[in-house]
């Protein structure tokens, strides 16, 4: 049995403006100890989906599927007070600004333990002894100072690590990660991806990467979906997708990578139809 599996996801907003449809009929599924990345430019429904997913998307939203199913359990129709119980525990989510999502009215240490506090039996001091574990797992150094730390006392990779740690505080089955390493530097970002990477494989969890960085999806991700104005253009896995690619969207982000840069001109990717149909056939 697939851990996550979504079919025909819509998710649609209210606007001023009218009705914005930002996914169209997405569907996926995630294995257990698989890596699954979704890639695409920004705009393309890519965190909006999981957000459907989360169940964190605001009251503006409309959000339709015929099938959203988390190890065989309904997520759709789930009681507000049950799916709260998976939320969190059983799939966790790392956001794209680790210092927005962080309460800065709180300490690291609090909310790592506010966690915990939801979703175990743990009595205080073993909420703060598996919360120094975290935050050391994590590679946060001097763990029973820092959890009396604010975000801001933290740097920015400090504060994703934490973001992490709050993740996999109830060793999730299933962990979103939303471009983990946005506005991060190039050192910091490779450290985080390490550690993502490297606790995935020890814990056996299940991971779906969001990002539009195909270098990140080359060497971690072991199927593709590549989405463009909320819907899925292109399903593989990553050799496949890299060595033969069908979409022509896919072929442009493929295309636009700085390395195929002439002179000192980056490539760039068109704006596609889409009336284009999406390719859904048997690979070569």
């Amino acid at each position: 049995m697939a851990l996550l599996e979504i079919e025909n996801l819509t998710v649609e907003f209210e606007t001023a403006a009218g009705t914005l449809r930002a996914v169209d009929g997405i569907s996926l599924c995630v294995e257990e100890g698989e890596v699954l990345a979704i890639v695409g430019e920004s705009g393309s429904g890519k965190s909006v989906s999981m957000l459907a997913v989360m169940g964190l998307l605001p009251w503006t939203a409309t959000v339709k599927a015929d099938r959203m199913a988390f190890q065989g359990r309904d997520m759709l129709n789930l009681e507000p007070a049950e799916r709260r119980k998976i939320i969190g525990k059983d799939i966790s989510m790392i956001f794209q600004e680790p210092i927005a999502s962080l309460n800065p009215c709180f300490t690291v240490g609090f909310q790592i333990q506010e966690t915990l506090r939801q979703h175990t039996d743990l009595d205080r001091a073993a909420r703060r002894r598996r919360a120094i574990e975290l935050l050391e797992a994590v590679g946060i150094p001097d763990p029973q100072e820092r959890l009396g730390s604010f975000p801001h006392q933290m740097s920015g990779g400090q504060c994703q690590r934490v973001m992490i740690a709050i993740a996999l505080a109830c060793d999730p089955k299933l962990l979103i990660a939303d471009e983990p390493t946005t506005a991060l530097d190039v050192t910091i970002q490779k450290q985080i991806l390490d550690l993502l990477m490297d606790l995935q494989a020890r814990t056996g969890m299940g991971m779906i990467l969001i990002t539009h960085d195909m270098g990140v999806v080359a060497e971690t991700a072991d199927r593709v979906v590549v989405q463009y104005k909320g819907r899925k253009m292109e399903e593989a896995d990553v050799l496949s997708l890299f060595e033969r690619p069908q979409h022509p969207y896919t072929k442009a982000l493929l295309a636009a990578l700085p390395e195929n840069a002439v002179g000192d001109r980056l490539p760039t990717v068109a704006d596609f139809s889409l009336d284009d149909t999406p390719y859904t056939g048997a690979r070569p």
